[in-house]
């Protein structure tokens, strides 16, 4: 259902190939937050979500994408039968399930729209899907970085939206669901993480 972490790398180094780009140290740091907050909740396995975190942007290896990008890694991960990495291709641009919210460009057809809405709006959410949802924004392609920090930057680049401030919300609230899960604060557990700085 889900890659080794040996598969991982070279999945990530054959899409570095292919497209190269910052998007790579994204997805290996994020992979990185979601196994280490894997390891303080007992119930979550850290290969697993290190697999997860790592390739949930996958769907940018096929190019320069907005929301293309993630039914591109959905059809990617389907065709290689890890049906969990496939789920969090969709599911980690979506905290609110809901695809009016999403701040993308929807760069993609009517019909991939529908699939995706109807798929977000149905979809039972798991604590993986939510790990990821969390760990995309706390990670960047230096490393690790408090949650502003990243809202900071998304907003810098793709602007401020209707749905920005309930999409706050939700990360802050699960920064606060997995910080009780673990029993201390979700950024005593990323090494290095940057907290102040904006340049």
């Amino acid at each position: 259902m889900y890659p080794s972490t040996e598969q991982v790398y070279k999945e990530l180094e054959e899409a570095g190939k292919r497209n190269p780009g910052q998007w790579i140290a994204h997805s290996i740091n994020a992979g990185k937050a979601a196994r280490f907050i894997a390891e303080k909740c007992p119930e979550l396995n850290p290969e697993k979500a290190f697999a997860l975190g790592a390739l949930h942007d996958i769907g940018r290896r096929e190019g320069v994408f907005y929301m293309r990008h993630i039914i591109e890694g959905y059809n990617y991960t389907t065709e290689k039968g890890w049906d969990e990495v496939a789920r969090v291709c969709l599911t980690h641009s979506f905290p609110l399930q809901d695809i009016a919210t999403d701040i993308q460009k929807a760069d993609i057809t009517g019909e991939q729209y529908s699939f995706i809405g109807d798929y977000i709006k149905n979809a039972e959410y798991d604590d993986y899907d939510r790990l990821i949802i969390l760990c995309d924004c706390l990670a960047n392609s230096k490393g690790f970085c408090i949650l502003e920090r990243r809202m900071v930057d998304v907003a810098r680049r793709y602007g401020i939206f209707e749905h920005t401030l309930d999409r706050w919300n939700k990360y802050f609230e699960l920064l606060e669901y997995f910080g009780n899960k673990a029993g201390c604060s979700i950024y005593s557990l990323l090494p290095d993480i940057e907290k102040t700085t904006f340049a």
